[in-house]
């Protein structure tokens, strides 16, 4: 049943301000899915925070015109489901590479990030980004790492000092300076 100008309007008018606001963005085509695999892809979208629907490739056009999905306007072709990322960039990817492995129906056609519009074959790369406390903790992790080896090195020193077997070594060590310090002393006085 085809749209009357109002319902275009309004469908345009629905998902824009998704296709605004969105970190990435993936096309998919459909066809052959069933209701059931449609609604069970959309409950796991709700759960994720992806927004996904099913638009007209002429209303979906219109939709990202003037975003950083206008890129994917002229491979939008086909049956094709929209899926944006609303909470982190790599989610969009996640639901479909995670659905798609389960049916391979659902095929990814365009991926989309930052401006830039990439072939479907890239789904895995924006799937495997990771999620925004998984980015915290690699950076935090990265941050702390030099701190806690310092910290063993110290402790390290601390438990060699309180053995003591850090002053022999200083012993040997000054031994051997001040040989090497008589040394040059007898060869600079000839």
């Amino acid at each position: 049943m085809a749209l009357a100008l109002d319902g275009k309007k309004a469908v345009v008018e629905e998902v824009a301000p998704y296709a605004a606001k969105a970190h990435s963005a993936v096309a998919a085509e459909y066809r052959g899915l069933t209701v059931a695999d449609l609604t069970a892809l959309r409950t796991v979208a709700r759960e994720t925070g992806v927004y996904l629907r099913v638009v007209k490739n002429t209303l979906a056009k219109r939709a990202v015109a003037g975003t950083q999905f206008e890129c994917m306007q002229d491979k939008m072709v086909g049956p094709l489901i929209l899926a944006f990322s609303m909470e982190d960039p790599g989610s969009a990817g996640r639901l479909i590479n995670d659905f798609a492995k389960t049916n391979d129906k659902l095929v990814a056609k365009i991926v989309s990030i930052d401006g830039s519009a990439y072939d479907g074959s890239e789904l895995a790369r924006l799937a495997n980004l990771p999620t925004r406390d998984q980015g915290i903790s690699l950076i935090m992790a990265l941050m702390l790492a030099p701190v806690e080896k310092f910290a063993r090195t110290l402790l390290a020193l601390k438990e060699l000092r309180d053995s003591g077997e850090a002053e022999p070594a200083v012993s040997e060590a000054s031994t051997e300076s001040e040989a090497e310090g008589s040394a040059d002393t007898e060869a600079t006085e000839d």
